[in-house]
């Protein structure tokens, strides 16, 4: 790239349009013209974000969020519901977000059904009829695992 940049100058490119066009920022080709000046190997030696975040879970908290939500009670209850559930009974561990961001660490977040008649989902269609004003209403359970219709009534 810094090869680019200078043969574009010698033919009389300007250092700003040459960066213009290879979409990199002036200031960074002068850093990587440092770098390479200085050791020779153009390592990038940035260094990744120094922040602390004061709130993120430790181990031990999610521990207790793993093993709430695989007690028998919770396990079948996506996180949505586990939380508001915990909050109605004065507990508190951890947001929503936490709860699905320490599932999907572990592997925990996925389809639960691996096979037909295990989880079923329902809608309900309102069905337009030659009346005009005059709906038939289906009510209709899935398997999600097959995509079958289990029942339906109307």
């Amino acid at each position: 790239m810094i090869e680019l940049i200078a043969e574009a100058n010698a033919a009389g490119a300007g250092y700003a349009r040459a960066c213009d066009v290879t979409c990199i920022c002036l200031r960074t080709l002068k850093r990587l013209r440092r770098e390479f000046k200085a050791d020779g190997n153009g390592v990038d030696r940035r260094k990744g974000s120094s922040r602390y975040v004061s709130h993120h879970l430790s181990v031990e908290e999610g521990q207790r969020i793993l093993l709430t939500c695989n007690e028998p009670k919770y396990a079948d209850l996506p996180p949505g519901q586990i939380v508001p559930d915990l909050a109605d009974q004065g507990i508190y561990i951890g947001s929503e977000r936490s709860f699905y961001r320490v599932l999907h660490a572990h592997g925990q977040l996925h389809l639960r059904a691996d096979g037909t008649n295990q989880v079923w989902s329902w809608d309900i269609s309102y069905l337009p009829t030659s009346v005009k004003g005059i709906w038939l209403y289906l009510y209709l359970v899935v398997d999600i695992w097959s995509r079958k219709v289990v029942a339906w009534d109307e």
